[in-house]
């Protein structure tokens, strides 16, 4: 089990200069960090660019410095090069990349100006687009896994579901804060109890890159619906699972201002899907719950 990489998420000193800052080395770490956490291993590509122009460059567009026969050469050699690892190994679970980069953008890319358009356009770098096989994300959509799980808790099925829908998301590489699996689960707690278990559950929605919120029922749980609204308030990505099949009104699914700021998806795949989840036929993955 492995990713391809682009090799300057391992040695940010690859890149351009100028274009790296703290931020980017942190998120490049999270990204590893997540590798790592699930046993996948990473197996850097060659970096296009830094063949071509040397690792001391200006930042520039694929138009400005790469548009060239002799760099399109090199392409077709790294290409292969590529092929011999998929070829070893299998396939990968993705390739990762950075947005932007003229080489290994995954939805964005500096092509450059022509015509009317501007010199970034959506759409993979020109090394990234010789794949189309295989899926591509961006370290920064990648290094987003810690997954606070808010959920109603009170009742023996409602505890077994959540540990499915916990254990689904485990199985794709997501880290998940369960409460219920940290205490939160019994009806016998004073008052230190209930503080203790407010602020840890506090301190993690603010952790974590993503809420999933089961919002199932004739009305969203109220404990539920204040963790959402505390991530919102955060601008943190929120995830809204609603299985039930029962709608709030001819527009809503269940209240309206639950919806405005989340997505809304009614089933354990749209759930992947909208998180972007890496699939493999490796034994972590598991059937998705209806």
């Amino acid at each position: 089990m492995y990713v391809l990489c682009s090799p300057c998420i391992l040695s940010p000193s690859l890149r351009a200069k100028g274009i790296t800052h703290p931020s980017d080395i942190a998120v490049f770490a999270r990204s590893i960090g997540r590798c790592r956490k699930f046993g996948i291993d990473v197996v850097p590509l060659p970096c296009p660019e830094t063949l071509y122009l040397g690792p001391d460059r200006e930042p520039g567009t694929y138009l400005e410095r790469l548009n060239t026969p002799e760099f399109a050469t090199l392409l077709d050699g790294l290409h292969q090069q590529a092929d011999k690892i998929i070829e070893e190994r299998g396939p990968p679970l993705c390739i990762l990349g950075v947005n932007s980069s003229p080489t290994c953008g995954v939805t964005s890319t500096y092509y450059g100006a022509e015509r009317d358009a501007p010199a970034r356009r959506s759409g993979r770098g020109v090394f990234y687009a010789q794949f189309p096989e295989i899926p591509a994300r961006d370290v920064f959509e990648f290094a987003k896994y810690r997954i606070y799980l808010a959920a109603p808790l009170f009742s023996e099925a409602e505890r077994t579901y959540n540990i499915t829908i916990a254990e689904l998301l485990r199985s794709h590489y997501y880290e998940v804060h369960l409460p219920q699996e940290t205490g939160d689960d019994y009806a016998e707690r004073d008052k230190k109890e209930y503080a203790r278990i407010y602020r840890r559950n506090k301190r993690a929605i603010r952790d974590v890159d993503i809420i999933v919120a089961i919002i199932d029922g004739a009305d969203a749980d109220s404990g539920t619906a204040w963790e959402m609204g505390y991530a919102i308030g955060l601008r943190k990505t929120v995830i809204a699972l609603r299985t039930d099949f029962r709608r709030a009104g001819s527009h809503e699914r269940v209240n309206l201002m639950l919806e405005q700021e989340a997505r809304v998806v009614t089933n354990g795949n749209e759930l992947l899907a909208a998180l972007g989840a890496l699939h493999a036929s490796s034994p972590r993955r598991e059937q998705t719950p209806a």
